[in-house]
């Protein structure tokens, strides 16, 4: 069993790449930070066992992400499950102030390069006659906040499309599930904050928010269904969170 995780050097990639791991799956992990991927494929394959492949690219230029998959041997292409993790969420501007670079890194890395992993891939689980591809959205694909705006429209893409390409497998025998988190804490606040920590530890104060295993575990029980069962789409988020700007504070 082969499991090939987008994002893998932090947050939930790496927690859903050890899990995967932990349960006796081999793992493609990808991510830009190399070093990171060099200490986790180390670690997944002295703790567990398995053969773990790392991949060192940006998910945002299609260039790269071809030459990575294209380097698979028949071995590793036969994956059984797809996380398209990668993703992030830049700034928190009003439309009118956004940062142009902010919207394009959020659109070429949650939009585009979740489509050209997927692009890559599907054919080789068409082949393989079976695969499971699934999408990491986010509570700003079903709702939308204030000065959310781009980061709300990439993570309402990624629902919409995960819908299409169920439609577009189901032939091929592709499962395909999207799964919303809410409030988690990880370095997603520290990266839309732009590495002011203080600011980004003030979004989690008060609360006791979702923690990447919590979304590892989701995402692996997603995967473990039986052969004739799919989660099409689950939100998920913590006890103290209602939507995206009701939060119980303590």
């Amino acid at each position: 069993m082969i499991a090939f995780i987008t994002g893998a050097t932090s947050g939930f990639g790496k927690a859903t790449a050890e899990l995967f791991a932990k349960n006796g799956y081999n793992v493609v992990i990808t991510g830009r930070r190399k070093e990171r991927l060099m200490e986790l494929s180390a670690y997944l394959k002295s703790t567990y066992k398995v053969e773990v492949l790392y991949l060192n690219f940006d998910i945002r230029h299609l260039k790269e992400v071809e030459a990575a998959v294209n380097s698979l041997t028949p071995e590793w292409k036969k994956i059984n499950v797809l996380v398209n993790n990668a993703g992030l969420a830049v700034g928190l501007n009003p439309i009118q102030e956004g940062v142009i670079d902010d919207w394009e890194r959020m659109i070429d890395t949650n939009i585009k390069g979740l489509l050209y992993i997927t692009r890559n891939l599907a054919p080789i689980m068409i082949d393989n006659g079976y695969g499971h591809i699934i999408n990491i959205g986010s509570i700003a694909g079903k709702e939308v906040y204030a000065n959310g705006n781009v980061y709300c429209a990439t993570k309402h893409a990624v629902d919409a499309l995960s819908k299409g390409m169920r439609i577009d497998l189901l032939q091929h025998n592709i499962k395909v599930t999207a799964i919303h988190p809410g409030m988690v804490e990880t370095e997603f606040s520290i990266v839309r904050f732009k590495g002011d920590e203080e600011r980004a530890k003030n979004v989690y104060k008060g609360v006791k928010p979702l923690s990447a295993d919590d979304i590892a575990e989701t995402i692996y029980w997603v995967a473990s269904r039986p052969e004739h069962v799919n989660i099409n789409d689950i939100i998920i988020m913590p006890t103290a969170q209602a939507n995206p700007t009701n939060t119980l504070r303590k």
